[in-house]
């Protein structure tokens, strides 16, 4: 008769932990160890075999003795303190997010949650190209977001550096401090770029709404001759380089510059605003376009000749029957417009003047002339406003999806 260790959560026999579990987590444990011991002053070596140490014999007193809520806190606590001994304060911040990594690593294996999301006969094979998938997929994202992890600590230096200070990197309060948020919210250098961008990019997202809605309900009709090639057309900004879409809005617009000054009498500054929305409005026209259609697909038709057989016509049937459904298209394209027209930087400088600098203009002039960590700053609150905007833009998504499912048919 085998004997089975004590587990509060299930009795498990041993020799499975010591054949699996137990050497995956000490490969894990070295791997978070090297990173750790990196940072300590450890040898790579070193590094390795002590987190390997360390995350085998947590692994056995955890899955033995603990269930996965209190195991999980525990080595949490003992990484941090671990850490702590390394490294003092910054070392125990490290230790809390490697030992809430292996605390996960340790339940995951041995409760055989890996194999969460496949068929019970599925093969090891297909388990392994599962979770490797879904690693994959974790370090694609955290390629993306790395740079962006980076931006928002600078930004709250004490310092006019572009690096991490040793008093940064000891998290002492000395090193970080709010002055590059107050230059940005007090300095006129920076006010009159963002009014501009409040003002231009507004504008020119109602201009990308209005056409881009029109063009993709006008595109969804079947009977539309050649809708293919103007659908392409009409979305060739967001395939044509920027820089090649932006030398020929130079010399379109600047001839309608010269038309709005020397025959309509409106001022040079007035005609720069109305080309730049122009321009950035032809930028979000196609990101409209693409969401409105993606909406328009699953849109029941017949709900439009119903009203029509009511008697509405068509301007009631588009306000009352259509555009409550693809609103969350119309919406998110005019959130996507939005970001688009706030952050682009190429069309504006050239197509408009001084009186148009936007505010990435006013970045890439920082960068350009003087290195100024106020940029940082700037950089984290359009990182914060585009995120806001991308979650309203995925709740928006979510509620189309069910106002599909509602419609008939």
């Amino acid at each position: 008769m085998s004997s089975v260790a004590f587990n509060p959560e299930q009795g498990r026999p041993l020799h499975p932990f010591i054949a699996f579990t137990l050497p995956l987590v000490a490969v894990f444990g070295g791997l978070l160890g090297f990173i750790g011991g990196q940072a300590a002053g450890l040898g790579p070596l070193e590094g390795f075999v002590f987190g390997a140490v360390i995350a085998a014999v947590l692994a056995f007193v955890l899955t033995r003795f603990f269930a996965r809520g209190p195991g999980r806190w525990l080595a949490t606590v003992v990484c941090a303190a671990l850490g702590f001994a390394a490294g003092g304060f910054p070392g125990a911040v490290g230790g809390i997010i490697l030992g809430a990594l292996l605390g996960w690593a340790i339940y995951w294996l041995y409760r055989g949650d890996y194999r969460r999301g496949v068929p019970v006969y599925a093969t090891s094979g297909q388990v392994l190209w599962h979770n490797s998938f879904k690693f994959i997929c974790g370090a694609i994202f955290f390629f993306l977001i790395a740079p962006i992890i980076t931006i928002i600590p600078l930004s709250f230096n004490a310092q006019d550096f572009f690096t991490f200070t040793p008093e940064m990197l000891a998290l002492d309060p000395a090193g970080y401090s709010l002055k590059h948020y107050a230059d940005f919210f007090s300095n006129d250098a920076w006010l009159q770029p963002l009014k501009n961008s409040l003002i231009i990019a507004p504008f020119a997202t109602v201009i990308s709404v209005t056409l881009g809605t029109l063009a993709a309900i006008g595109l969804s009709q079947s009977h539309v001759p050649g809708r293919r090639a103007i659908m392409a057309v009409l979305i060739s900004p967001m395939i044509v380089p920027l820089i090649i879409s932006a030398t020929g809005m130079f010399f379109f617009y600047s001839q309608m510059g010269l038309f709005m000054e020397n025959y309509l009498g409106i001022s040079k500054t007035l005609s720069g605003y109305i080309k730049v929305i122009l321009a950035h409005a032809a930028l979000g026209v196609p990101f409209v376009i693409i969401t409105v259609t993606a909406t328009l697909v699953s849109f029941d038709q017949s709900l439009t000749r119903a009203a029509a057989n009511m008697g509405a016509n068509p301007v009631t049937t588009f306000f009352k029957i259509q555009m409550p459904l693809i609103l969350p298209g119309v919406i998110s394209g005019g959130l996507f417009a939005f970001i688009t027209s706030f952050d682009e930087v190429v069309v504006v400088l050239f197509v408009g003047a001084a009186a148009q600098k936007t505010l990435p203009w006013q970045m890439f002039t920082g960068l350009r002339e003087q290195i100024s960590p106020t940029i940082l700053a700037v950089a984290t609150i359009l990182v914060i406003v585009s995120i806001t905007l991308l979650t309203v833009v995925e709740l928006l998504r979510r509620r189309s999806e069910r106002l599909r499912g509602m419609s008939p048919g």
